[in-house]
């Protein structure tokens, strides 16, 4: 989860995840799927090896004011279920 607090309405905001591969096998991330057009990912693209770091860049578009909590999955080959990662905030 990440909390970005007060953002300024129409000021877009960044954050990007970090994770690193505890499994002993080289893992792949398939795909990062958003919940709507106001939140967009890019992702490590690469087989990320055991022990190496990969990253989930999001960036929230701070167009509407209020309060925002957004989901989104990110899915990898060897899991039948996805990750949820979350961006939460307030715009002013």
């Amino acid at each position: 989860d990440h909390d970005f607090g007060e953002l300024r309405q129409g000021k877009p905001a960044s954050f990007t995840f970090k994770f690193k591969n505890i499994a002993p096998d080289t893992i792949v991330l398939q795909t990062v799927r958003t919940t709507c057009g106001c939140t967009a990912a890019r992702y490590t693209e690469e087989p990320i090896a055991p022990g190496a770091v990969g990253e989930i860049f999001v960036e929230f578009d701070a167009y509407q004011s209020g309060a925002f909590s957004k989901k989104i999955k990110v899915f990898f080959d060897k899991q039948k279920k996805a990750e949820t990662l979350w961006v939460r905030g307030e715009v002013n």
